[in-house]
């Protein structure tokens, strides 16, 4: 089945606006007839099985195009347009699309690598045909088909190519609007691009249940994000960490207004510390937070935290969603008993179809037909799940293995800091050396604070953990998605 055709299929002939919000509205009606018309189109001019590029931010446009792309038996390849353009080439080399959607800014950029384009204005006429029916011949599609390749930013040179089919977009899909009982009384505040799964799945979940979408490109500006949560009467919002740090800790407001229509938020895109957490919670007794966690190859979502387990079991992702099964595992393959730590593997309908032109690694990765994740974690008594860190990230400090995210997390539980990120430095005598990389509220003196971060790491986790270094810095590096990367952390490092 399309998953195009599931993501509609209660919902197509819907006369209420499937985005709202300042810039752009559109009713469900006009979004199904306007991907009809350009799946016939792509169909015809371009016959299916393409790799077919879309690069641009949030918009009606980027949604009619993407979903179009799928309906015609294409594959859609979305990409941020902050790409970089030794990425941008490599994907346009490895994808040959016959042709690229993109938005006016990124025009000129496409172009220049010899590629055809349709952008929001010259494709107006095929969005807008109503004398036609598009034809009978668009084709169906097995459930096998690859839908979608996201490309990964990940810690090597190039990203990975992940290939998702239609059976991956619908399997992840229901299993989110069950954990997360949405209806088409459901409107999201969007923060996150369309780019990156945990944003598609946004989008795919809410045009399945008849929901709306705030679409929002501005959230450096603070405000317009209170402003549309009031505004809209949004019931959900959805964010990385960093997302969370800042309205909690950049934000002279958001802490003390009123959200009577939200029913919920969702966190994932990495793990956000405790402290956040229960400020958040405090702040919101009445919202319900939902911890989750995921990654591409799983086509978003892996495990959520219930938020009534949440006071019990704070730090923990939980357990498998609906239809996926979580294992942590030793190095032989067997269960951990509680306090063991092994790798996050998982299988369900919703794990990825392989790695874009290479097998090698897509056999490592889904090593007996499961996807090895590359977490290391540790369960309780009761089966939840705590990540204790990725295996490369962990610093060696004297031959002891130490998680960064420990000692995160007891530098930004004091309130004047926004965000930190623990690295490890080449040392002459330990092998490595811990660093803290720390983001501070404006105004804060750096001395006194490093002296703060150096007690409390001193009595919560012992000399041996205590950051050898400090640097001070106004953000934290991180990708297109906001989340942050180890990739340009190592770069500031290197440059110093």
């Amino acid at each position: 089945m399309n998953c195009v055709d599931y993501l509609f299929e209660h919902s197509q002939q819907l006369t209420k606006n499937l985005v709202l919000g300042p810039t752009e509205q559109v009713s469900y009606a006009t979004v199904w007839q306007s991907v009809l018309n350009l799946a016939d189109y792509l169909q015809k001019e371009f016959g299916q099985d393409n790799k077919i590029i879309l690069i641009g931010n949030n918009s009606v446009f980027f949604i009619q195009s993407y979903l179009a792309v799928m309906k015609s038996g294409n594959t859609c390849v979305p990409l941020n347009p902050n790409v970089s353009d030794k990425v941008l080439q490599y994907v346009v080399e490895t994808c040959r699309p016959p042709v690229a959607f993109t938005d006016e800014i990124s025009e000129n950029r496409v172009n220049s690598l010899g590629l055809n384009t349709l952008t929001q204005n010259s494709a107006k006429a095929i969005f807008a045909q109503t004398d036609f029916k598009p034809s009978t011949d668009l084709p169906s599609v097995s459930a096998d088909t690859i839908a979608e390749i996201l490309f990964t930013s990940g810690s090597t040179a190039l990203p990975k190519g992940v290939m998702l089919s239609h059976r991956n977009i619908i399997a992840n899909t229901e299993s989110i609007i069950e954990y997360l009982s949405l209806s088409e009384q459901d409107i999201m505040e969007v923060v996150l691009p369309f780019s990156y799964c945990y944003g598609l799945s946004l989008l795919h979940t809410h045009i399945r249940v008849g929901g709306s979408l705030v679409l929002n490109n501005k959230f450096i500006f603070i405000n317009t994000v209170i402003n549309d949560l009031q505004k809209y009467k949004c019931t959900g919002f959805a964010g990385v960490p960093s997302h969370f740090q800042i309205l909690l800790r950049k934000s002279e407001t958001f802490k003390t207004t009123e959200f009577p229509d939200l029913r919920y938020v969702t966190q994932a895109g990495g793990k956000l510390a405790e402290p956040f957490i229960q400020e958040f919670t405090e702040a919101f007794p009445d919202v319900q937070f939902f911890v989750m966690y995921g990654q591409t190859e799983a086509t978003a979502r892996l495990s959520y935290l219930p938020p009534d387990d949440l006071p019990q079991k704070l730090g923990s992702i939980g357990n498998g969603i609906p239809g996926v099964s979580l294992e942590v595992l030793d190095k032989s393959g067997n269960q951990v008993q509680p306090g063991e730590t092994g790798e996050i593997v998982a299988s369900g309908d919703n794990i990825m179809q392989g790695y874009l032109n290479d097998p090698e690694l897509t056999a490592q990765t889904l090593n007996g037909n499961k996807l090895h994740t590359g977490d290391i974690a540790t369960i309780d008594k009761e089966g939840y799940i705590y990540i204790i860190g990725r295996e490369k990230e962990f610093i060696k400090v004297g031959g002891e293995r130490i998680s960064p995210k420990e000692i995160e997390r007891v530098i930004v539980s004091l309130p004047e800091v926004v965000d930190c990120s623990v690295v490890g430095v080449d040392d002459d005598i330990l092998g490595e050396a811990i660093k803290a990389l720390v983001v501070l509220r404006d105004g804060e003196n750096p001395e006194s604070i490093e002296q703060k971060i150096h007690q409390n790491c001193l009595e919560d986790l012992g000399m041996q953990k205590v950051p050898k270094y400090y640097e001070f810095l106004d953000r934290i590096p991180m990708n297109n998605s906001g989340k942050k990367t180890h990739a340009a952390i190592r770069d500031i490092l290197n440059t110093n």
